[in-house]
């Protein structure tokens, strides 16, 4: 619910932006480029996502009524399931995944012909609904995942393994940040909590939609910010670095953060405003040319500080869980080759465990990624409906201020055309519509089903 990029039930993402990056490149950044910072905030866990404007003809008491079950999942069945034994509290997120599998047959059907369209021969009918039903047990475990964050977050750090860690030390050794650069995938809001509750400082780039959203009543945005923002940001050494249209100084905050030997997260998978697509990069992506924004390359390169590809798996029993962090990516070269090899560890990513990606319910985002041909006009325009599930909860966007300083950057401007990224493109609700903690920011996004996507929704 939280964001307004789109899940309600449980998976929460948090978007990232590198809008203020560009802007270190280019003092006078223009309005559009702020423009996709801004939009690019955190994902709720739960990967769904309001449209770009809310939702219009749909007043707060119906929207309410509609969110019910995720609201009660979010406030009372989660918190009480998460202090239950790990096997236990896993099972249950499970059960009601399965629910949600069987009886959103929309949101279903969504993700399987998503699925199909895009991975194509690589999947048949019964695979492609078997990470259907995946995916939907995963939003609804990210939300255990966030409660299991109280106090220090032993509960969780016990169930997550981090691999490579020895890459962030040595990176940081260096003495100027570290960027942890991946996607609107698995856990990875609650992931990065774990990391800074291990004793790294870690920021991220990104704005909780639910506060901005139109339409979204203050009961509502009250709301998300006791079940998400404040438990995520309770593991966050800053809040989150917020971009929007006309502040400078997002970059300037990102580069202070990096500056002081911190690390910095950033989702490069987001898709990016229609104004900043004449900047986005167009690189290889699930065998199709996506746009993205390459704001992390252009943040790495003003800084200084090495780019490390980070996901988060988790395992066949949905309890435990591992945070692979990869050894610094080179950034050298033509801007469009340098965040190639960020995308292509996307790619792999998704390929590996397609189920873990928020993006599957979004089709707008798919198409605007350039991932799925654009659908012709069918009759008059009809009012937007919930993309995951009925429940119309609000999303953080977690793209990240370096993507959209990246569609700024000189390198960029340089001839590099597609899409800017997103780290949170939209809104991202917990429980359903909550994964990317932003859906759509600049960076790095963080999305949850059912909170929304957004950038840090704790």
């Amino acid at each position: 619910m939280p964001g307004l990029r789109g899940t309600v039930d449980g998976e929460h993402e948090e978007t990232q932006g590198t809008m203020g990056v560009t802007q270190l490149a280019d003092e006078r950044p223009t309005e559009a480029a702020m423009g996709e910072a801004a939009t690019k905030a955190e994902a709720l866990p739960g990967g769904r996502r309001l449209g770009r404007a809310g939702w219009p003809g749909m007043d707060p008491a119906m929207r309410l009524l509609r969110n019910a079950d995720s609201f009660a999942y979010w406030l009372v069945a989660a918190p009480l399931a998460a202090r239950l034994p790990a096997s236990l509290a896993y099972r249950f997120a499970c059960w009601r995944g399965d629910l949600d599998f069987r009886y959103r047959a929309r949101k279903r059907s969504e993700i399987v012909r998503n699925l199909r369209q895009v991975l194509g021969d690589e999947l048949g009918p019964e695979e492609a609904e078997g990470l259907a039903r995946e995916h939907f047990r995963m939003t609804s475990c990210k939300v255990i995942d966030v409660m299991r964050l109280r106090g220090q977050a032993r509960s969780l750090r016990k169930l997550v393994e981090i691999r490579g860690r020895e890459h962030l030390d040595a990176a940081l050794a260096e003495g100027k940040g570290a960027i942890l650069c991946g996607a609107h995938f698995g856990s990875d809001s609650s992931a990065f909590c774990l990391l800074h509750a291990s004793g790294f400082p870690l920021t991220a780039i990104g704005r909780w939609n639910w506060k901005y959203a139109p339409g979204m009543s203050s009961a509502e945005r009250w709301f998300w910010d006791l079940v998400y923002a404040r438990r995520l940001l309770r593991h966050r050494q800053r809040p989150n670095i917020e971009p929007w249209p006309g502040r400078v100084q997002v970059g300037v905050q990102a580069a202070a953060a990096l500056r002081d030997n911190e690390v910095v997260t950033i989702c490069s998978d987001a898709e990016p405003l229609d104004a900043d697509r004449a900047r986005a990069v167009e690189v290889p992506l699930l065998g199709r040319q996506a746009r993205l924004l390459p704001g992390v390359v252009t943040l790495a390169r003003l800084t200084g500080a090495p780019v490390l590809m980070a996901f988060v798996y988790r395992s066949a029993d949905y309890r435990h869980q591992v945070l692979e962090i990869s050894p610094p990516v080179p950034v050298q070269g033509e801007m469009a080759t340098a965040f190639g090899r960020c995308v292509a560890a996307i790619d792999a990513a998704i390929r590996r465990s397609p189920a873990h990606w928020f993006y599957w319910l979004q089709t707008d985002d798919l198409v605007s990624l350039g991932l799925l041909p654009a659908a012709p006009p069918a009759g008059p325009a009809a009012t937007p409906e919930p993309a995951v599930g009925e429940p119309a909860v609000p999303i953080e966007d977690r793209r990240s201020s370096s993507d959209h300083q990246g569609g700024q950057s000189s390198d960029h401007q340089g001839g590099q055309h597609g899409r800017g990224e997103g780290h949170g493109s939209g809104v991202a609700v917990p429980d359903g519509q909550a994964d990317r903690e932003e859906r759509r920011s600049p960076g790095m996004a963080v999305t949850y089903g059912g909170a929304g996507r957004g950038r840090e929704g704790e």
